[in-house]
């Protein structure tokens, strides 16, 4: 979980629909999400029903995430919310989070990481970040589209709902479709 708080409670749902299908779930929440209290919720609120819901506590930090690769420890990981700060991150290799830790571990093992992207600059700067994801491998996105065009004219953001089916064609290493909304 990355920090677009506006779309924590949601993602929070999210995970809670993907618990219903018995499978074991790491947390991993950014730092920022990790101890930041904001008008969408308290950070401690958010930690205890995401340990709550996955049995496990949540990696917050670089050293905690570090050994996802080594060991081997997901099959797939999942990034919702996904900001556009974090995505871009990902695309240009900067590691400086437990989130982009994880990626950059997870993907040295060639395994799939799927992207729920919730961002206000999506069609913005970050437009280009995330277009480069798209053109690398093992990396796939829930189908997303724009929020509120009018108001919002360059944010974007994932149907949640669309994870599960999303993942498991992941999983097969094959992107889901349709993917824009």
């Amino acid at each position: 979980m990355c920090g677009s708080f506006c779309t924590l409670k949601q993602s929070v749902e999210a995970l809670r629909d993907l618990s219903r299908f018995n499978i074991k779930i790491v947390p991993i929440m950014s730092q920022i999400v990790y101890n930041t209290d904001t008008r969408f919720g308290k950070a401690d609120d958010f930690i205890k029903q995401v340990e709550e819901i996955c049995g496990a506590p949540v990696i917050h930090d670089i050293p905690g995430a570090e050994p996802i690769g080594p060991k081997k420890l997901l099959d797939l990981l999942i990034i919702c919310p996904c900001t556009g700060n974090t995505a871009s991150k990902i695309a240009l290799g900067i590691t400086d989070s437990a989130v982009t830790m994880a990626t950059k571990a997870h993907l040295r093992n060639g395994r799939p990481v799927v992207i729920a992207l919730a961002s206000n600059d999506g069609l913005g700067a970050t437009g280009k970040n995330i277009g480069l994801l798209h053109n690398t491998k093992n990396i796939f996105f829930v189908p997303y589209g724009q929020d509120n065009a009018i108001a919002k004219p360059t944010s974007l953001i994932s149907d949640f709902s669309k994870i599960p089916p999303t993942a498991e064609a992941a999983l097969r290493g094959e992107q889901y479709q349709p993917l824009l909304l």
